[in-house]
Protein backbone atom coordinates (compact mmCIF):
# COMPACT_ATOMS: atom_id res chain seq x y z
CA UNK A 1 0.00 0.00 0.00
CA UNK A 2 1.57 3.11 -0.58
CA UNK A 3 1.82 5.72 2.08
CA UNK A 4 -0.15 8.59 0.51
CA UNK A 5 -2.83 6.30 0.39
CA UNK A 6 -6.11 6.05 2.67
CA UNK A 7 -7.12 2.51 1.20
CA UNK A 8 -6.21 -0.90 1.98
CA UNK A 9 -7.00 -4.29 0.60
CA UNK A 10 -8.22 -6.82 3.08
CA UNK A 11 -10.25 -10.07 3.15
CA UNK A 12 -14.14 -9.25 3.65
CA UNK A 13 -14.67 -12.81 5.87
CA UNK A 14 -13.74 -16.10 6.89
CA UNK A 15 -12.60 -17.93 3.81
CA UNK A 16 -14.50 -21.41 3.11
CA UNK A 17 -11.42 -24.01 3.86
CA UNK A 18 -9.48 -25.42 0.84
CA UNK A 19 -7.98 -29.00 -0.02
CA UNK A 20 -4.91 -29.30 -1.69
CA UNK A 21 -2.58 -32.59 -1.64
CA UNK A 22 0.62 -33.49 -2.39
CA UNK A 23 1.94 -37.03 -2.13
CA UNK A 24 -0.99 -38.05 0.31
CA UNK A 25 0.36 -34.95 2.47
CA UNK A 26 -2.91 -32.59 2.69
CA UNK A 27 -2.78 -29.05 2.89
CA UNK A 28 -5.93 -27.26 4.69
CA UNK A 29 -5.63 -23.69 3.45
CA UNK A 30 -8.06 -21.01 5.54
CA UNK A 31 -7.60 -17.04 5.09
CA UNK A 32 -9.13 -15.30 8.16
CA UNK A 33 -9.55 -11.14 8.31
CA UNK A 34 -7.67 -9.96 11.65
CA UNK A 35 -8.23 -6.51 13.72
CA UNK A 36 -5.21 -7.25 16.54
CA UNK A 37 -2.21 -10.49 16.90
CA UNK A 38 -4.63 -11.86 19.78
CA UNK A 39 -7.23 -12.90 17.70
CA UNK A 40 -4.69 -15.19 15.88
CA UNK A 41 -3.77 -17.67 19.48
CA UNK A 42 -7.69 -18.69 19.57
CA UNK A 43 -7.75 -18.83 15.80
CA UNK A 44 -4.57 -21.41 15.73
CA UNK A 45 -6.28 -23.22 18.72
CA UNK A 46 -10.06 -23.80 16.90
CA UNK A 47 -8.00 -25.38 13.94
CA UNK A 48 -5.95 -27.41 15.94
CA UNK A 49 -9.17 -28.70 17.57
CA UNK A 50 -10.79 -29.04 13.88
CA UNK A 51 -7.78 -30.81 12.84
CA UNK A 52 -6.54 -33.07 15.63
CA UNK A 53 -4.67 -35.48 13.11
CA UNK A 54 -2.48 -32.32 11.70
CA UNK A 55 1.10 -32.85 12.93
CA UNK A 56 1.74 -29.29 11.65
CA UNK A 57 -0.31 -25.96 11.38
CA UNK A 58 1.20 -23.12 9.96
CA UNK A 59 0.31 -19.35 9.85
CA UNK A 60 1.35 -15.92 8.93
CA UNK A 61 -0.33 -12.60 9.15
CA UNK A 62 0.19 -9.02 8.48
CA UNK A 63 -1.53 -6.33 10.41
CA UNK A 64 -1.67 -2.48 9.79
CA UNK A 65 -1.23 -0.07 6.52
CA UNK A 66 1.32 2.51 6.49
CA UNK A 67 2.75 0.71 9.33
CA UNK A 68 2.95 -3.41 9.00
CA UNK A 69 3.59 -6.24 11.38
CA UNK A 70 3.64 -9.39 10.35
CA UNK A 71 4.92 -12.95 11.98
CA UNK A 72 5.44 -16.01 9.84
CA UNK A 73 5.59 -19.67 11.61
CA UNK A 74 7.14 -22.69 10.82
CA UNK A 75 4.92 -24.41 13.74
CA UNK A 76 7.88 -27.49 13.75
CA UNK A 77 8.18 -27.81 10.01
CA UNK A 78 12.04 -26.66 8.88
CA UNK A 79 12.86 -23.37 8.70
CA UNK A 80 11.22 -21.02 6.50
CA UNK A 81 9.44 -23.95 4.62
CA UNK A 82 6.31 -22.70 5.58
CA UNK A 83 5.42 -19.74 7.54
CA UNK A 84 7.45 -17.35 5.19
CA UNK A 85 6.21 -19.26 1.96
CA UNK A 86 2.32 -18.48 3.18
CA UNK A 87 3.72 -14.96 4.03
CA UNK A 88 4.98 -14.09 0.44
CA UNK A 89 1.22 -14.61 -0.78
CA UNK A 90 -0.04 -12.25 1.24
CA UNK A 91 2.26 -9.85 0.06
CA UNK A 92 1.64 -11.08 -3.31
CA UNK A 93 -2.03 -10.41 -3.12
CA UNK A 94 -1.25 -7.33 -1.38
CA UNK A 95 -3.97 -7.26 1.46
CA UNK A 96 -3.56 -6.68 5.56
CA UNK A 97 -5.38 -7.10 8.42
CA UNK A 98 -5.15 -10.99 7.33
CA UNK A 99 -4.21 -14.22 8.92
CA UNK A 100 -3.62 -17.47 6.41
CA UNK A 101 -3.24 -20.27 7.94
CA UNK A 102 -2.75 -24.14 6.82
CA UNK A 103 -3.01 -27.39 8.48
CA UNK A 104 -0.95 -29.88 7.09
CA UNK A 105 -1.60 -33.82 7.33
CA UNK A 106 1.20 -35.75 7.04
CA UNK A 107 0.77 -38.58 4.54
CA UNK A 108 3.62 -40.96 4.93
CA UNK A 109 6.23 -39.59 1.94
CA UNK A 110 8.35 -36.77 3.22
CA UNK A 111 8.50 -33.99 0.77
CA UNK A 112 11.46 -32.23 1.14
CA UNK A 113 12.47 -28.52 1.90
CA UNK A 114 11.69 -27.49 -1.83
CA UNK A 115 8.46 -29.34 -1.85
CA UNK A 116 7.18 -28.07 1.63
CA UNK A 117 7.92 -24.92 0.07
CA UNK A 118 5.88 -25.38 -2.71
CA UNK A 119 3.17 -27.10 -1.17
CA UNK A 120 2.11 -24.37 1.38
CA UNK A 121 2.59 -21.36 -0.92
CA UNK A 122 0.18 -23.16 -3.02
CA UNK A 123 -2.22 -23.95 0.05
CA UNK A 124 -1.64 -20.06 0.74
CA UNK A 125 -1.81 -19.26 -2.62
CA UNK A 126 -5.06 -21.13 -3.12
CA UNK A 127 -6.96 -20.36 -0.04
CA UNK A 128 -6.56 -16.24 -0.78
CA UNK A 129 -8.27 -17.07 -4.24
CA UNK A 130 -11.05 -18.28 -2.47
CA UNK A 131 -11.45 -15.41 -0.42
CA UNK A 132 -13.35 -12.34 -1.42
CA UNK A 133 -10.93 -9.35 -1.69
CA UNK A 134 -12.30 -6.12 -0.86
CA UNK A 135 -11.01 -2.79 -0.46
CA UNK A 136 -11.61 -0.81 2.82
CA UNK A 137 -10.28 2.81 3.66
CA UNK A 138 -8.33 4.33 6.72
CA UNK A 139 -11.32 6.23 9.00
CA UNK A 140 -10.65 8.77 11.40
CA UNK A 141 -13.35 9.24 14.58
CA UNK A 142 -14.29 12.61 16.13
CA UNK A 143 -16.42 13.49 19.24
CA UNK A 144 -18.82 16.06 18.86
CA UNK A 145 -20.27 17.95 21.65
CA UNK A 146 -22.98 20.61 21.89
CA UNK A 147 -25.89 22.21 22.72
CA UNK A 148 -29.84 21.03 21.80
CA UNK A 149 -30.44 23.95 20.08
CA UNK A 150 -27.29 23.12 17.86
CA UNK A 151 -28.86 19.88 16.99
CA UNK A 152 -30.51 20.65 13.27
CA UNK A 153 -27.21 22.32 11.67
CA UNK A 154 -24.80 19.51 13.01
CA UNK A 155 -27.39 17.06 11.77
CA UNK A 156 -27.61 18.49 8.47
CA UNK A 157 -23.90 18.92 8.30
CA UNK A 158 -23.31 15.11 8.82
CA UNK A 159 -26.10 14.45 6.43
CA UNK A 160 -24.66 16.97 4.00
CA UNK A 161 -20.83 15.60 4.25
CA UNK A 162 -22.23 11.57 4.12
CA UNK A 163 -20.32 11.26 7.67
CA UNK A 164 -21.34 8.02 9.70
CA UNK A 165 -22.87 8.26 13.31
CA UNK A 166 -21.17 5.48 15.67
CA UNK A 167 -23.12 6.45 18.71
CA UNK A 168 -24.97 9.36 20.22
CA UNK A 169 -25.73 10.38 24.12
CA UNK A 170 -28.57 12.67 24.71
CA UNK A 171 -28.42 14.09 28.13
CA UNK A 172 -27.97 17.79 29.42
CA UNK A 173 -25.68 18.10 26.15
CA UNK A 174 -25.50 16.10 22.76
CA UNK A 175 -22.29 14.07 22.37
CA UNK A 176 -22.02 11.61 18.87
CA UNK A 177 -19.36 10.03 17.43
CA UNK A 178 -18.39 10.31 13.68
CA UNK A 179 -15.90 8.58 11.65
CA UNK A 180 -14.91 9.96 8.69
CA UNK A 181 -12.44 8.95 5.49
CA UNK A 182 -8.71 9.72 6.97
CA UNK A 183 -7.86 12.24 3.82
CA UNK A 184 -11.04 14.25 5.05
CA UNK A 185 -10.25 14.39 8.91
CA UNK A 186 -8.89 17.87 8.66
CA UNK A 187 -11.68 19.42 6.53
CA UNK A 188 -14.22 17.81 9.07
CA UNK A 189 -12.19 18.98 12.15
CA UNK A 190 -12.47 23.09 10.29
CA UNK A 191 -15.92 22.51 9.07
CA UNK A 192 -17.45 21.54 12.55
CA UNK A 193 -14.72 23.54 14.53
CA UNK A 194 -16.40 26.63 12.97
CA UNK A 195 -20.03 26.33 14.03
CA UNK A 196 -20.04 28.03 17.24
CA UNK A 197 -20.73 26.44 20.19
CA UNK A 198 -19.68 23.11 18.73
CA UNK A 199 -16.65 21.28 19.92
CA UNK A 200 -14.78 18.60 18.10
CA UNK A 201 -12.07 16.30 19.28
CA UNK A 202 -10.53 13.48 17.39
CA UNK A 203 -10.42 10.30 19.46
Amino acid sequence: MEPSSDIFRTVEKASEEILFKEKKSKFYGSVFPIDTEEEVKQIIEELRKKHPSAGHICYAWQIGTQETRYRANDDGEPNNSAGMPIYGQIQSFEVTNVLVAVARIFGGTKLGVGGLISAYKTAAQTALEASKIIEKTLQSQFELTFAYDKMDIVMRTIKQKQLEILSQEMNLDCKLIISVRQRDASVTLQTFGGIHQVKIREI
